[in-house]
């Protein structure tokens, strides 16, 4: 399935309980934040290695499965509604940031962009 099949299909499943009334841009983005709380709340106090077999753990994995469908869910949603055009965005935005981070001053580094050298 597509990104735009994605949206569809979420758009449907509200539509059907009209819900759309309440998919206003605010109340998408304020649910799209709480979801990546719920998201992050099952990494919380876990060290990085505990965080990296976090998919090892059947009863974990199928949490954080839910949340990350929760977040994408909203994202979707958010993106139809303002009429952004997912794929289009993303592979602008990673044209961008190839020119901010370029490979040789970037590479292995987690320096913010601003602070390289060609900058």
């Amino acid at each position: 399935m597509g990104i735009k099949d994605l949206q569809s299909l979420v758009s449907n499943f509200s539509e059907r309980r009209d819900w759309s009334q309440f998919h206003t841009p605010k109340n998408l983005a304020m649910a799209l934040s709480g979801e990546v709380g719920e998201l992050t709340e099952i990494f919380q106090w876990l060290t990085p290695q505990q965080s990296e077999a976090v998919g090892h753990n059947a009863k974990t994995r199928a949490h954080v499965e839910e949340e990350v469908a929760d977040v994408f869910i909203y994202l979707l949603r958010l993106a139809e509604v303002l009429d952004v055009d997912l794929a289009e965005v993303v592979r602008k935005k990673v044209e961008l940031n190839d020119k901010k981070y370029p490979e040789e001053e970037s590479r292995g580094k987690t320096t913010k962009y601003t602070e390289l050298e060609g900058s």
